[in-house]
């Protein structure tokens, strides 16, 4: 005999006959939490096989963005009702509302982007058509990938899952790295090393590389413990709570993050992850004046702790002898070189202005700076360089102003968002996200005028997702609403005295 669920539960007399227990099944798994995760799992594969910087892997990400993308406008038009129907369900409205206006914004200047590069490839500009066609389809991935984060991840939960993935995928690469290195192993993870052997790499073949992949998923990571406060008044009691509770694990990995960016011995790496951290943290603690000490506290801990203490035993000392004995030009005493620049890199540049001059407008195609560096160099450059180690003059040679300057507007506008979320002290949530957001593009930004980051296809997608981070930390509903402004509530007294609130109050944390 199967018992009436409703007959447990003591009720109104009102209510007898209404049975209220919620339903023991799940909620059916929608078409776009399958897609989620999909893209859950493409970002964490983008690292593995050498950063995705070979041909294979570099395909397979644009294969497997197309087909996500295919399969999420397939859902959005199997999902749309028949006429004679009214509404649907919340999740597929959720998905097939409008971009908001400046994700609108900067998908449009990716597009112009991707179509300056199409035609640098028909119009015969570039000096290289079959690497400038696979820029465009990778161009064209990127775009993709940020609209489908966009659309994807555009609640509070999805949100969060999509920044403590990227967290995972850090704290996989330090510990696998700082594995390798210390245990003596010196392999990749589908063969031996044999460059930067003694340093961590991760799967990355370059450290640099790996650090700048660090210093976006350690960003993630202090935005998203960031987020997750609670909102409490400041109290000693409460951060050691905070240091002993289940949010341990996220700070455990930062830890662990920390010291494979200090054992890469990445100069710039750290140079541009410390610098972000000193610059966005610093703001945050000044706009944030009701949890001033508390904020303080927390990003202190992480260059104290992190760097001081634990990273000592890791590795920091010798990098800082190598950031000591960077030399960058020749010393010359009476005529005579006494000690050599152990540093080539300025000299690359030297030679770039020139290239720049020569086609300042269209460039010399995407991915063509092998080819069309060749003849500029001098007798004091030996060898063949794939790029120019520096994103900001290879995007100059490369796709010249009609295509560099939408790309640095998308990361300016993305930069902007990413600030006006951290502006916000109505949510603790949404600073939070903006904040890591925020320290991410920053770091990568510093970083990229010494390294290549933006031309690794793991590093360059991690970029852009952060970038659609900051779009989502303003413009994502609130957990309670559906996105709309929330009016604040009026108070009517009527004559008797009795005093009646009308509208919706305001959760504690916020929106």
């Amino acid at each position: 005999m199967r018992s009436d669920p409703c007959a447990y539960h003591t009720r109104p007399a009102s209510h007898k006959n209404r049975c209220t227990v919620p339903s023991l099944h799940r909620q059916p798994i929608t078409a776009t939490t399958i897609l989620s995760y999909t893209v859950l799992i493409l970002l964490a594969w983008l690292p593995l096989p050498l950063g995705s910087n070979r041909g294979w892997s570099s395909s397979l990400l644009v294969i497997a963005i197309a087909a996500i993308t295919v399969a999420w406008v397939a859902a959005q038009w199997l999902s749309r009702p028949p006429v004679s129907t009214g509404g649907v369900s919340q999740d597929v409205a959720s998905t097939r509302a409008a971009l908001p206006k400046p994700a609108q914004l900067l998908l449009a200047l990716l597009a112009i982007t991707q179509l300056w590069v199409l035609a640098q490839w028909a119009l015969g500009i570039s000096a290289d058509p079959g690497q400038t066609f696979r820029y465009a389809l990778l161009g064209c991935a990127y775009a993709l990938l940020f609209a489908l984060v966009i659309v994807l991840f555009n609640n509070r939960k999805r949100l969060t899952l999509l920044l403590a993935t990227l967290v995972l995928g850090g704290t996989f690469q330090a510990f696998y790295g700082a594995w390798m290195t210390l245990s003596g192993t010196e392999w990749l993870l589908f063969g031996p090393k044999e460059h930067y052997r003694g340093v961590v790499t991760g799967t990355f073949v370059n450290r640099n590389h790996l650090a700048g992949y660090l210093e976006m998923t350690i960003a993630c990571g202090i935005g998203l413990m960031l987020a997750l406060r609670d909102g409490k008044p400041f109290s000693w009691r409460s951060l050691m709570e905070l240091l002993l509770s289940a949010k341990l694990r996220l700070r455990l990995a930062l830890v662990i993050m920390v010291i494979a960016l200090v054992m890469s011995q990445s100069r710039m790496g750290n140079t541009g992850f410390f610098s972000a951290l000193l610059v966005i943290g610093g703001l945050y603690i000044l706009i944030n004046r009701k949890h001033r000490l508390r904020n303080g506290l927390i990003l202190a801990s992480l260059i104290v702790i992190d760097v001081l203490i634990i990273s000592q035993y890791f590795g920091l000392e010798n990098l800082k002898d190598r950031i000591v004995q960077t030399q960058l030009a020749d010393v010359v005493v009476d005529n005579e070189v006494v000690q050599r620049g152990n540093v080539d890199r300025d000299d690359i540049a030297r030679y770039l202005i020139p290239q720049i001059a020569e086609r300042p407008f269209t460039g010399f195609g995407a991915g063509s700076f092998k080819t069309s560096f060749a003849r500029y160099p001098g007798q004091d450059i030996q060898g063949d360089f794939d790029h120019a180690h520096n994103d900001y003059l290879q995007f100059m040679v490369e796709f010249g102003l009609a295509g560099s300057l939408p790309l640095a507007l998308f990361v300016l506008i993305s930069l902007q968002q990413a600030l006006r979320a951290l502006w916000r002290r109505d949510s603790l949530y949404r600073s939070g996200v903006g904040f890591g957001a925020a320290m991410g593009i920053l770091s990568l930004l510093i970083h990229s005028f010494t390294d290549f980051n933006l031309q690794i296809p793991a590093n360059a997608a991690t970029f852009v997702v952060l970038c659609a981070i900051a779009v989502l930390a303003n413009h994502h509903p609130a957990p309670n609403g559906n996105g709309k402004k929330r009016r604040r509530p009026r108070i009517h007294t009527p004559g008797n005295g009795e005093r009646i609130i009308i509208g919706e109050l305001r959760s504690r944390t916020g929106p």
